[in-house]
């Protein structure tokens, strides 16, 4: 019995030791603007920030007016293509495009519709409401808005490091194309660079 309350003893004694000296972890709710930059990767604030930079260089160039003098004041149409992650570490493409789309719908110079997959969801809506839905009801095929323009583009990094240090490039390059006749008629980028040291 004596063998066994030291035993007890001794667990419950290493148990609150480890407690002591484990780390206390603390969560805060923070906003969701703020910038916070724990590792020194990619985060949100680099999407969002980088996201409305290009959206002000892109609405501020001369192809938008060229377009709306040409069309009597019509706003273009766009659509976001593929933003390809070609940098050294897992970037969340689908967040950054979201940022982009976000920019423009903002700024409301242009109009914007659904690529890729959405768009295919969307038809599949249609159809289901062609065959299942009232014909008052039902959404008609060959309505959808073709687009003018896409924006397409990659991600790209630099790294270099040395000792305990390391500096860290972004090169977001977007290129704005006519999808009539394939000319490109807007290049730009925004660069990001972050220095770590731990």
């Amino acid at each position: 019995m004596k063998r066994s309350i030291k035993v007890m003893a001794i667990i419950a004694f290493v148990a609150g030791f480890s407690a002591c000296i484990a780390p206390q972890r603390t969560v805060a709710r923070i906003d969701t603007n703020s910038q916070t930059d724990l590792s020194g990767r990619w985060n949100d604030t680099d999407s969002r920030l980088t996201a409305d930079a290009i959206i002000d260089q892109i609405l501020g160039d001369k192809w938008l007016p060229r377009f709306e003098n040409a069309h009597n004041g019509k706003r273009p149409v766009m659509i976001v293509g593929l933003i390809n992650n070609k940098s050294h570490e897992h970037i969340d493409a689908e967040m950054f495009i979201k940022d982009i789309e976000k920019a423009i719908i903002r700024n409301g110079s242009v109009r914007l519709v659904q690529a890729g997959d959405k768009r295919s969801q969307l038809r599949g809506e249609r159809d289901d409401q062609n065959q299942f839905s009232s014909k008052e009801t039902a959404k008609k095929w060959g309505q959808e808005m073709g687009a003018d323009y896409m924006l397409q583009g990659t991600i790209n990094s630099i790294v270099d490091s040395y000792d305990n240090r390391s500096a860290v490039t972004y090169q977001i390059d977007l290129e704005l194309t006519d999808l009539e006749t394939n000319e490109i008629v807007w290049m730009g980028d925004k660069k990001i660079k972050k220095f770590i040291k731990n």
